[in-house]
């Protein structure tokens, strides 16, 4: 597997960049709207059962521009850095990834969340996404761990992370409230100083 390639162009916020030949990673724009909102749309019920309730206004524009908005806010103050996933041949959004929950000091530490649009999951874009926000957390923000919470029957998520070199770590009772109801989730970890898991798991 190549090595994945990862850019930091800037501080300002909407610079960031992680990509390699075959994906782009970058902050949400207000031009994106239209293919958000079909992708968004149209997986509705593949996604529901794994995010927190959908707002009655969830897919308008307005709501749409406040999620950029805040999301460059987020980014500037270093809390966290909510990335849309393209595939660079036609720049079609698939998904995207939030390095969240940003923690310095002693902790050093962030959590990510993920999705992906039901067209374009189970093809191994999730997988690639994380190869390239892996090395930037811990190269590129100088992080020391990462951590991710599944929902149990979320088998998928949590083969991916498997696969991406997490750790399972044990069970959170009631951790988040999932589609109107608080749900129990598997915490995950990976650290810098892990062995590459993810490549092992990728030439298997």
């Amino acid at each position: 597997m190549q090595k994945s390639v990862f850019r930091f162009l800037s501080r300002h916020p909407d610079a960031v960049e992680l990509e390699n030949a075959t994906y782009l990673l970058r902050l949400p724009r207000y031009s994106d709207f239209n293919q958000w909102h079909r992708l968004r749309a149209e997986s509705r019920r593949f996604l529901e059962p794994w995010e927190p309730t959908w707002r009655h206004d969830e897919l308008t524009e307005g709501a749409y521009r406040a999620r950029v908005i805040r999301g460059k806010q987020e980014y500037s103050s270093g809390q966290a850095i909510p990335l849309f996933i393209f595939l660079k041949e036609n720049m079609t959004l698939l998904g995207g990834i939030t390095i969240g929950y940003i923690r310095r000091g002693a902790a050093q530490s962030c959590m990510i969340g993920y999705w992906m649009g039901e067209r374009h999951s189970g093809q191994g874009h999730m997988f690639a996404a994380l190869q390239l926000v892996i090395p930037y957390i811990f190269s590129g923000l100088e992080l020391h761990r990462i951590e991710a919470a599944c929902i149990p029957d979320n088998e998928r998520s949590m083969r991916l992370l498997e696969k991406a070199g997490f750790q399972r770590e044990g069970h959170l009772r009631g951790y988040l409230k999932i589609n109107g109801q608080w749900r129990d989730h598997v915490m995950f970890s990976r650290l810098a100083s892990d062995a590459d898991l993810s490549r092992k798991s990728d030439q298997q």
